[in-house]
């Protein structure tokens, strides 16, 4: 006998699909039509209510719901609407681990899209800050930064009480918040200057090393660290940074601005994939957006569609090359223990933790795994309208990462790991012990005699 499924079966085990995003059609920006929408899948999460615990757009939602006159949906004022997408990352954690009702069920929810779309019919009409999109601009922002560096990182240092204030006043940017620092040099000019030899065992093996804005700009350690360990396992790079990926711009929904700079990045990146090479990103915002983001935005590209299939992150990489090839000798015990966080963006990659899998092959470690959210999301952690939410989300992480008691803790998320070390920084009481912030490859690196 056979059972048929009913076509709207109560939920899905099947793997989720996404569509392409409609950006470039007049419909998508028509906030009558997203309202509609946004009541079809709200009422669907209402009765649903899986997401509670994931960020504060879930909550916030079934508070608004509750606390209407019909405790429904339609109960809710529509301006209101915009609380739910103000308290949303975009993490993609909902649609890839919680939503049951994602594509290819016929409910076809993806929340985080929705909540995309809200912000680019926002922008279109105009109503995203000036600041906002003036802080998005990083590889301009960087080129003024970057030669005056070491005033630009007085100006911005937390505590400064004469510009601190006034960069929240105008820019919106919480005193209280950490911000990364400025280098003078960055990553991609340094490697120019001196680059580590290849050596065995994975030889044949060709990547480029697309540094990102944050490790180009800020953390050049990271990328040292990473051409260190690709360079003891054989591996010929190169180092390329043509532009940002566009994740800031894709938080306030400038979606013209990341296809645009999807365009460029893909195109400097594919004149070396078709010499033999593979890509390399080294955080994994920017390497969600490559694999996954990109093609959504520009579905009919054909360098978008050839980048996303060969590009990595860096521990994926290394991953890699254990299980083909095998790793280097010379991996030495590296002392005090290491928390991994599994930032979200990692996460929605769903390539597993390699992280943790990479650091896993380093002699004696002890290595543990946090999979909650940081709370940060790109300037969510900074902005005086969204950093309560952000560190009411790092609270909780910061716990299970004080019961795990590790010196070193790594996170794909360069700006998830300075916040949560903030956090856990500023309560000594609730958190204890203050555990170094870093990259998972920059402990690899050290673990191989690398001094940094």
């Amino acid at each position: 006998m056979t059972i048929r499924t009913p076509a709207n079966k109560e939920g899905s085990t099947e793997a989720p699909t996404r569509h392409a995003l409609d950006w470039q059609s007049e419909a998508f920006y028509d906030q009558a039509a997203i309202d509609k929408e946004m009541e079809r899948v709200f009422d669907i999460c209402h009765g649903c209510r899986r997401c509670f615990n994931l960020c504060d757009s879930f909550p916030t939602l079934f508070d608004m719901i509750d606390a209407s006159p019909t405790g429904e949906v339609n109960g809710v004022d529509k301006a209101d609407y915009k609380k739910v997408v103000d308290a949303c990352t975009l993490c993609d954690m909902c649609f890839m681990t919680k939503c049951p009702y994602v594509p290819p069920h016929p409910f076809n929810l993806d929340f985080p899209h929705l909540m995309l779309r809200y912000r680019a019919a926002e922008f279109q009409r105009g109503e995203i800050g000036f600041a906002t999109r003036q802080l998005a601009r990083i590889d301009r922002n960087a080129m003024l930064a970057g030669p005056v560096a070491p005033l630009a990182n007085w100006a911005t240092r937390r505590g400064n009480g004469l510009t601190r204030p006034i960069m929240q006043k105008v820019l919106g940017v919480d005193a209280d918040a950490a911000l990364p620092s400025y280098r003078t040099t960055t990553f991609s000019r340094q490697a120019a200057q001196t680059s580590p030899s290849p050596h065995a065992p994975a030889r044949g093996r060709k990547a480029v090393v697309y540094a990102t804005c944050f490790v180009d700009y800020h953390q050049p350690i990271t990328g040292h660290a990473a051409l260190h360990v690709l360079a003891k396992n054989g591996v010929e790079t190169e180092v390329v940074y043509p532009a940002c990926c566009g994740m800031p711009q894709l938080e306030h929904g400038d979606l013209a601005q990341v296809a645009a700079n999807a365009r460029k990045v893909a195109a400097e990146l594919c004149q070396w994939i078709d010499k033999g090479y593979d890509v390399i990103s080294l955080t994994a915002s920017c390497g969600l957006m490559l694999k996954f983001e990109w093609p959504l935005i520009l579905p009919d590209d054909e360098q978008v569609r050839k980048l996303a299939a060969a590009t990595f992150d860096i521990s994926q990489y290394i991953v890699d090359i254990a299980k083909k090839e095998g790793l280097a000798p010379g991996l030495e015990p590296v002392e005090g223990g290491v928390t991994v966080h599994m930032a979200c963006h990692a996460r929605a990659q769903n390539i597993g933790a390699k992280s943790a899998e990479m650091l896993g092959f380093i002699p004696g470690l002890k290595v543990d795994v946090v999979e909650r959210c940081s709370g940060h999301g790109g300037t969510f952690g900074v902005m005086v309208e969204t950093r309560p939410h952000a560190l009411k989300g790092a609270k909780p992480t910061a716990q299970q990462i004080k019961t795990k008691a590790n010196d070193t803790l790594c996170s794909d998320c360069p700006l998830a790991c300075k916040h949560l070390v903030q956090v856990i920084g500023d309560d000594a009481t609730a958190y204890g012990k203050t555990p170094h912030g870093a990259h998972a490859i920059e402990v690899m690196a050290r673990a191989y005699g690398f001094a940094g």
